[in-house]
């Protein structure tokens, strides 16, 4: 017995190669600087985010702060994973027998969680759950017929196993928005996002995403009383930027009419975006949304008003500019664009300028984007220098730029 825990426990522990020197956690994408020394992605990008110029681990200081994805060590960290995955594997207690009985007549949380350690058992189980017959219609109606948390929670999870099969998606959204005798599909979502644990609550924002797939979908969702607000209030989670970032996905598949951009607003979004920008370490994906999010409210009067109105979104609008992604810095000129040029927002332009936007705004022109965000660009800074009372660019744009080290 003492053997086996002791074999147990080799096998689950990780080598010191493969954990970040940051984070101390396993890595997902090591890169490595050119010190020579491997970090996790996001936690290296949140150092130099921060205005590091030095290795983390040597003290050196960075000639270059660019990073190269560490492929081979990608690969063994990915094999070793699966290895320790395979002895964590939960044991399989149900056969394939076992289990289409299950589906077929014994649903509640104790075979719910047997089926779940059968799925997560191997690549073929999950399969065989997937394509079986009557499976998905069993799961969504059982979900729809249960007031128990416990197992609608299961469900959920449940759907997100198979999610990723081919054909569920579209059958998932079939069953659960188009149902032919009128069942409420979509309230056991607002009662997970309300009352369920955290990982039930992530994971039903991702499925929500999912079955979002066109117009119509997203109408149906959003017109859902409370639906919404749930998926909002997941992105006030601060301390879970997992719970965040799932909740903003969601809501940037789901809220794509005025009607659902202005209820947002009145929830309070644009608040919200300029507490997430203004954290201390949110990840890369949370910032790349929440500044999708602003540029998503901002596409109405409602949403710059908004904007325009709360000085700290703007201004943390402004620090964010080239510092995250290629993608979250044209979004960010994009929402500046908005509230400064289209709706002339006065209070906005001074927060922009007193940010040091001008700069910013000529260092996204000199890095090169997109033909769209340079013309919104350009127009910005006929704004900010109006503002800013500099009529002569020229000695500004060198003094002010050519110091600057890039982000």
């Amino acid at each position: 017995m003492a053997r086996e825990k002791r074999r147990e426990e080799l096998y689950v522990t990780v080598p010191n190669l493969f954990r970040c020197p940051i984070s101390m956690d396993v890595m997902k994408s090591p890169v490595s600087l050119c010190t020579g020394v491997t970090y996790d992605r996001s936690s290296i990008e949140k150092w130099l985010a921060l205005g590091h110029k030095t290795c983390p681990a040597t003290l050196q200081t960075l000639p270059s702060t660019l990073t190269t994805p560490n492929l081979t060590l990608r690969r063994l960290i990915q094999l070793w994973l699966s290895h320790a995955d395979a002895a964590r594997a939960p044991q399989c207690a149900v056969s394939k027998q076992e289990a289409a009985a299950i589906i077929k007549d014994e649903l509640n949380a104790p075979s719910l969680e047997k089926l779940i350690n059968f799925m997560k058992a191997s690549e073929g189980n999950l399969k065989f759950v997937a394509l079986s017959s009557s499976a998905i219609s069993r799961f969504v109606e059982f979900f729809v017929e249960s007031d128990e948390i416990r197992i609608r929670e299961l469900i959920v999870e449940v759907f997100d196993l198979i999610s990723s099969e081919s054909g569920v998606r579209e059958k998932l959204s079939e069953l659960i928005l188009n149902s032919a005798d009128g069942r409420e599909c979509l309230s056991p979502f607002v009662t997970v996002l309300l009352k369920g644990n955290a990982n039930a609550k992530v994971k039903s924002a991702k499925i929500l995403e999912l079955i979002a797939q066109n117009p119509e979908s997203q109408h149906k969702i959003s017109d859902r009383p409370g639906l919404l607000e749930s998926l909002y209030t997941l992105t006030t989670a601060e301390s879970d930027y997992s719970a965040v970032e799932a909740g903003l996905s969601a809501l940037l598949a789901i809220a794509t009419t005025r009607a659902a951009k202005k209820e947002l607003i009145r929830f309070g979004i644009v608040r919200t975006a300029g507490r997430i920008l203004s954290g201390s370490d949110p990840a890369r994906g949370v910032i790349e949304r929440t500044v999708a999010m602003l540029e998503s409210v901002a596409s109405c009067t409602e949403g710059r008003g908004a904007i325009g109105g709360d000085r700290e979104c703007v201004a943390e609008t402004v620090r964010r500019l080239m510092k995250c992604s290629g993608t979250a810095t044209e979004n960010g000129i994009a929402v500046l664009w908005s509230v400064c040029c289209l709706a002339r927002d006065e209070s906005a332009q001074e927060t922009a300028e007193e940010e040091n936007g001008l700069t910013k705004v000529l260092l996204v022109m000199q890095s090169g984007c997109s033909s769209s965000t340079s013309m919104m660009c350009r127009e910005l800074v006929k704004v900010l220098r109006a503002k800013s009372g500099k009529s002569n660019l020229a000695p500004y744009y060198q003094s002010r730029t050519t110091h600057i080290a890039p982000y």
